[in-house]
């Protein structure tokens, strides 16, 4: 799977670190004005491909819906004081993971370090060849992992870790992106804060990986470890214009240009991400949806790229009979 180590840092939360912190450019502004045309075609072909901020009403159900980015922006301010009228009138707050889940999650990976390390068999400098391994090495020093350590990690964990530029890696656990200011509000309202799905939802999805396919997520990482900081500025500038689904076809794009791919690779690869990672996930999403809102109105906020596609939150909803209306972020 070549190309899954971009679509996991699209998918699981856009998180791309927020770019006023790192010194970049953004790749999608650079490319030739027909390369641009042609992308954002692609994502129009996909239902409600433009947006961040929807509404979502079915007879007296109302849900608003908000596309997040996980990482600290100053530009979720305007985000915030849009959202603050309707997290005072909702009854719940979902969100991908809850103050509940995020403890139970750190009580686990306490008693189960097996969950991100290697504890028996062969370690990564064993594993990859001494290139890799040297070139891995040293992409994780500059982000303060030492290679001592990296060697027993588990390579989806390093592939995560690859995923946020060293420029970022300092500030990524002290500061809160939108998801964690949410649950900040909620928490002073004395709002209920739900979960959309089990605490331990992605770990089973990394669980069913086989390790080659892990491996191929560092090395296809480590090729773009020079475009990190650009990468950045990248990610966050699309999501902040509230073009999220222009993330996943940029992905695809530059998945392409890596040694050894092919169209149809990337094709499978990336239809596999897309239905482990986000189609199953919202479908199982839809029933605690429903179920909250009929208790009153909800805000649910979670990761952007959630939002649009065939099976992309909205629209299954729209195929359960609400009508979606995009809102404005002022």
């Amino acid at each position: 799977m070549r190309s899954c180590t971009l679509s996991i840092v699209t998918l699981l939360c856009l998180a791309t670190p927020v770019a006023a912190q790192c010194v970049g450019s953004n790749l999608i502004d650079a490319l030739p004005a027909d390369e641009q045309t042609a992308l954002r075609q692609k994502a129009a072909q996909q239902p409600h491909a433009i947006g961040n901020y929807w509404l979502a009403t079915r007879d007296d159900l109302s849900i608003h819906i908000i596309g997040t980015y996980h990482f600290d922006d100053p530009r979720h301010a305007t985000t915030m004081a849009t959202l603050a009228p309707i997290l005072a009138t909702a009854q719940t707050l979902l969100v991908e993971a809850g103050p509940k889940e995020e403890a139970a999650l750190l009580t686990r990976l306490s008693d189960e370090p097996s969950l991100m390390i290697i504890t028996d068999g062969p370690t990564l400098p064993q594993i990859l060849s001494p290139e890799d391994w040297n070139t891995l090495s040293a992409a994780l020093n500059s982000r303060g992992i030492p290679s001592f350590m990296a060697a027993k990690f588990r390579p989806w964990y390093l592939s995560l870790m690859l995923s946020m530029p060293p420029c970022q890696i300092e500030t990524a656990t002290t500061t809160k992106g939108l998801d964690g200011m949410l649950m900040d509000a909620a928490a002073n309202q004395g709002l209920s804060v739900q979960a959309l799905e089990p605490y331990d939802t992605i770990f089973d999805i990394f669980d069913a990986m086989p390790q080659a396919d892990q491996l191929t997520m560092i090395t296809s990482t480590l090729a773009l470890e020079d475009k990190a900081a650009d990468l950045a500025i990248t990610l966050s500038d699309v999501y902040f214009a509230e073009e999220s689904r222009l993330i996943w076809e940029f992905t695809r794009d530059l998945t392409l240009q890596l040694p050894g791919t092919t169209p149809e690779q990337v094709a499978k690869d990336f239809a596999a991400m897309e239905e482990s990672l986000m189609k199953q996930r919202n479908r199982s999403w839809i029933p605690v949806i429903e179920a909250a809102a009929k208790k009153g109105p909800v805000l649910a906020a979670f990761g952007a790229l959630h939002l649009s596609g065939d099976a992309g939150v909205l629209n299954l909803l729209a195929a359960k009979g609400y009508a979606i209306e995009r809102l404005p972020l002022n």
